[in-house]
């Protein structure tokens, strides 16, 4: 699967902040990821021994460390090196012989093998701008085999246009205190990382993505929308081609 010249450069599009190695070295204790929920999704979804899954935008591993005991082959895909670097390690450290890592993003992985029977992402997606999106979601199609699970989750608004101020006011009031350890409150993502989110990246509104979804070949199977209207998860089958 080539990628045109014309295409974006994705590590660009993911800001310089997934390739400083400070960042990516307290990522995780700032994003405090749970990947059980989804791991027990895929593992109801069919998840087994001899399947195959990609993690697109993987970041340090979380989930595709947490999945790879229950599956057969496992593609971990971000396009930071710094992030892939920090995921190679994880993975020699638990001694995991079936997760393969890729410096790829969505329009560039060059899927190779049997086709997926699951591809996972998280908070990855709103990287790109919804031209693009479409596009990447068309190619994670093209590498999953028909009936195979494609479950996303990301900043994905559902909430009405005309309650988006209100919806975005209420999830920044929520917002962590301090960004690193060296300062005195919580952890987390702060109220000006988030604007710069907003200002700076591309979530869409969950009635954009919905079709883009069903475009590229997807059956929305599941959408579960956050009360909040900021977030949202897709568990979407991928249908046999037509025709």
């Amino acid at each position: 699967m080539d990628t045109p010249r014309w295409f974006p450069d994705e590590l660009a599009h993911a800001g310089a902040e997934h390739r400083d190695p400070a960042y990516v070295a307290t990522y995780d204790r700032k994003a405090t990821t749970d990947p059980t929920e989804d791991v027990a999704l895929l593992r109801e979804s069919q998840l087994g021994a001899t399947s195959v899954v990609v993690d697109l935008g993987a970041g340090t591993g979380t989930f595709a460390l947490a999945a790879a005991p229950f599956c057969g082959r496992m593609v971990a895909v971000d396009v930071s090196p710094v992030m892939l670097a920090q995921l190679r390690a994880n993975v020699a450290r638990l001694g995991l012989r079936n997760v393969e890592c890729a410096q790829a993003g969505f329009l560039s992985y060059a899927h190779q093998g049997a086709p997926a029977d699951f591809v996972y992402s998280r908070h990855a997606l709103h990287h790109l701008p919804d031209f693009w999106k479409a596009l990447a979601l068309s190619r994670i199609a093209d590498v999953m085999r028909p009936g195979g699970v494609f479950l996303l989750r990301d900043l994905i608004f559902s909430c009405e246009l005309r309650n988006v101020e209100r919806a975005i006011e209420a999830w920044l009031a929520g917002a962590a205190e301090r960004a690193h350890d060296d300062d005195a409150g919580q952890i987390g993502w702060t109220r000006a990382e988030l604007e710069e989110h907003l200002r700076d990246e591309y979530s869409t509104f969950s009635w954009l993505l919905e079709p883009m979804l069903q475009r590229a070949g997807f059956e929305i199977n599941e959408a579960r929308y956050s009360p909040s209207g900021v977030y949202t998860t897709y568990v979407c089958i991928k249908q046999p081609a037509v025709g």
